[in-house]
């Protein structure tokens, strides 16, 4: 039976079907969302699909990989020939993704399993009122301020002293704002706990959590976090290919016979490298071989520096914890506990 490479161009409520022969023939069709089990009825097990990813790209990747070979997920941003088409119409956004389908170029996004695709969803959620709640807090205390009032930066922190601004002389219009304000601020409170609560208690079902928990410095939260963000070490076959997803490699840039590395590339998710940044951070004052690190590559490249090379340092320990289901007993120590082959 002849091969056959499926672009789809996915939408809300439809989607572009665009099936390439290995001759080269284009058969196009057009499919409401609704229809997606008669789609996949169509499919055979030789097939190799290339979907764009959306908002429901995780809804068609899961009607639809078990009943082909292959489900290649393509980010439209790094697929340039997709995002920057000079024809950008959904048939010719199938027939491309179809073609280089067959051609073996498509750049793949990793379909996550889903509760760690549901996790990375609810940190991204718990990051969104994060800077929310930041940016309110920072105008009670510019009002504050404006009024003679200084508060220390994380003052607002705490219910106490959120009370205590409210129990302040102002005049009306302020003190309103202020009360609207600092009720919002607990009302984020409590949502961000409640996420937090919910990623811990989850993430702590994924394979992994106990073995990275176990790095003083990851806490049940950051371990969950981390965990949503790496999905399956394995598919990373070394530890540089992690440490490139997390974005904290540094770009190298080749003229002639000259290479130059610069700044890390950023790419990956920001929340992970937030993530491990902080854990990095944590994990130094606990033990004295990270310690020692830190300490010589500040003195040496800088504050900023060495606190990237000690998240890079700290990532390749996250990769051979996972890699090699280690359970740190002394973590300071790098001494191991016996190992639950079932965690």
């Amino acid at each position: 039976m002849e091969k056959r490479y499926i672009g789809i161009d996915l939408h809300r409520n439809q989607f572009t079907c665009c099936v390439r022969l290995e001759n080269g023939r284009n058969y196009l069709s057009e499919w409401k969302l609704e229809s997606l089990p008669q789609f996949v009825k169509k499919l055979r097990p030789s097939d190799e699909v290339a979907v764009e990813v959306t908002g429901n790209t995780r809804l068609f990747y899961d009607a639809v990989a078990p009943h082909v070979a292959r489900v290649v997920a393509v980010d439209p941003n790094q697929f340039r020939v997709i995002s920057h088409s000079v024809k950008k119409t959904d048939p010719n956004d199938a027939r491309n993704l179809a073609l280089y389908l067959a051609k073996g170029l498509l750049p793949e996004v990793r379909m996550k399993e889903k509760t760690q695709a549901q996790i990375a969803s609810l940190t991204q959620t718990r990051d969104t009122l994060v800077k929310l709640r930041t940016a309110l807090k920072n105008k009670v205390n510019n009002i504050l301020s404006a009024h003679g009032i200084n508060l220390a930066k994380e003052a607002l922190s705490s219910e106490k002293k959120l009370g205590e601004v409210l129990a302040m002389r102002f005049d009306p219009m302020v003190r309103t704002e202020l009360r609207v304000i600092v009720e919002q601020i607990r009302s984020l409170n409590e949502s961000i706990a409640e996420l937090e609560k919910t990623i811990t208690d989850q993430g702590q079902k994924l394979p992994g959590h106990k073995n990275l928990t176990s790095i003083k410095g990851i806490g049940p939260l950051s371990g969950s976090i981390l965990l949503s963000v790496i999905g399956d070490i394995h598919d990373f076959p070394e530890e540089g290919k992690l440490a490139a997803y997390f974005g904290i490699v540094p770009r190298v840039s080749n003229s002639n016979e000259t290479e130059r590395s610069g700044r890390i590339t950023k790419r990956g998710s920001k929340l992970g490298r937030t993530a491990l940044v902080q854990c990095a951070l944590i994990a130094q004052r606990y033990s004295p071989y990270l310690k020692r690190f830190y300490e010589k590559t500040k003195a040496r490249r800088g504050t900023g520096k060495a606190i990237i090379a000690l998240a890079r340092k700290l990532l390749g320990i996250i990769y051979r914890t996972l890699k090699n289901n280690w359970v740190f007993e002394d973590f300071p120590n790098f001494v191991l506990a016996g190992v639950d082959k079932t965690s």
